[in-house]
C-alpha cells in the first residue's frame, strides 16, 4: 500500500518525504510551475513574489503544508487584505498566483485546496477622478504651445484624453507606431501585460494634429525614435518616463486649480472611457477602445454614468420641494 505523500516546511522550501519527486516551493520546482505558464515574464515575476508571500504566511503562521486547508487559503487571503493591507486587485493577483500553483501541484497529487477561492472583490467605484468636459477643455486650453515643450504637452495630454491610453503606453510609443488601416490613422501601441504592439487606438484628426505639429518642431523624428521626449539639457531627445507623464499631467492639472491625490495622469483614462460612453459609444465601443480584457470592468464606468444620470435622490428632492 502505497505511503500517503507528506511535506513540511523547513524555513525555506517544503521538503518531500522519500516517496515522492514533487517537492512544492523547492526551486526547481517552483520555476518548473512557472514555465508552464503561458503569461509574459513580467507577470510570471508577479506571480513568484506572490507565491513567495504565500510561503512567508505559511511559515509565520506556522501551518505545515500536509495539512493546510482551504480555510488557509482564505486566511491568506484575508491577511493580504486586512494585515497587509493591499489593494482588491493586488490581492486576486496573489491568490490567482496560489491557485494557479495548486492546480500544477495536483497534477502531482497534491490536493488542490485553492480551487473556489475568489479573490477580493473589487470596489465598484475608482479611487482616481476623472474630469468633467470643462476641466478637460481648460486643461488643454491652459498649455502654452508656443515652445517644444509646451506643444508635447498638449499633444501628450490631447492624445491620452481622447484615447485612453495609460502613461506606459504612451511611454513605449515610437513615430513609426503612427500606421494607416483600412484608411483611417492609429497608433499601434503595447498595452498592459502585452508583449508587443499588437493592438491601436483610433486617431481623429483632433488627436493626431497636434502630434504632426510637435513632431514638426523635432529633430529627430524617425520611425525608431520616442513619440514623445524629454527637453531637459542633461537628456534631451530621449524617451519620456512615466515618472516623467506624471509629472507633466499634475503640473498642468495644478495650473487650473486641480491639487487633489486623486487626480493623477491616470485619470484621464478614467475621463476618456467616460466621454466615450457619454458621447453615445456602447459599452462594447468603449471595451475595445480602452482594451479591457472583461467587459465587466467598462460596465463600471457605465455604471456609475447611470447612478448620477438616474439618481433617485432626485425623485425625493421634486416630492418635497
Amino acid at each position: 500500500m502505497a505511503t500517503a505523500k507528506r511535506y513540511r516546511f523547513d524555513g525555506r522550501c517544503v521538503v518531500g518525504n522519500s516517496d515522492s519527486s514533487f517537492a512544492p516551493l523547492d526551486e526547481e520546482v517552483v520555476a518548473q510551475w512557472l514555465d508552464s505558464l503561458d503569461l509574459s515574464s513580467s507577470t510570471k515575476n508577479t506571480y513568484k513574489r506572490a507565491f513567495k508571500s504565500f510561503c512567508t504566511f505559511v511559515k509565520d503562521t506556522s501551518l505545515d503544508f500536509d495539512t493546510l486547508t482551504k480555510r488557509d487559503i482564505i486566511s491568506f487571503r484575508e491577511y493580504l487584505s486586512v494585515d497587509k493591507r493591499l489593494k482588491p486587485t493586488t490581492v486576486s493577483n496573489y491568490l490567482g498566483a496560489v491557485r494557479s500553483f495548486f492546480s500544477y501541484a495536483e497534477e502531482n497529487g497534491i490536493p488542490n485546496i485553492a480551487r473556489g477561492v475568489r479573490g477580493e472583490r473589487a470596489s465598484r467605484d475608482f479611487k482616481k477622478a476623472s474630469l468633467s468636459v470643462d476641466q478637460a477643455r481648460r486643461l488643454l486650453s491652459s498649455i502654452d504651445r508656443e515652445t517644444e515643450a509646451g506643444m508635447r504637452d498638449f499633444a501628450l495630454l490631447n492624445l491620452m484624453l481622447r484615447t485612453g491610453l495609460r502613461d506606459i503606453e504612451v511611454v513605449r510609443a515610437d513615430c513609426g507606431d503612427i500606421r494607416t488601416v483600412s484608411g483611417v490613422d492609429v497608433l499601434y501601441i503595447q498595452g498592459k501585460g502585452r508583449p508587443g504592439k499588437d493592438n491601436y487606438v483610433v486617431l481623429t484628426e483632433s488627436a493626431l494634429a497636434p502630434i504632426r505639429d510637435y513632431l514638426g518642431m523635432r529633430d529627430d523624428s524617425r520611425g525608431s525614435s520616442p513619440l514623445f521626449t524629454s527637453v531637459a539639457r542633461r537628456n534631451s531627445g530621449e524617451r519620456l518616463t512615466t515618472r516623467s507623464v506624471s509629472r507633466i499631467v499634475k503640473e498642468a492639472m495644478r495650473k487650473i486649480g486641480i491639487d487633489d491625490p486623486r487626480y493623477t495622469a491616470h485619470s484621464l483614462r478614467h475621463t476618456a472611457i467616460t466621454f466615450s460612453l457619454l458621447g453615445g459609444a456602447s459599452e462594447r465601443e468603449a471595451q475595445q477602445m480602452a482594451r479591457h480584457a472583461d467587459i465587466s470592468t467598462t460596465m463600471i464606468y457605465a455604471h456609475n454614468i447611470d447612478r448620477i444620470k438616474n439618481a433617485a435622490e432626485n425623485n425625493i428632492s421634486r416630492l418635497l420641494d
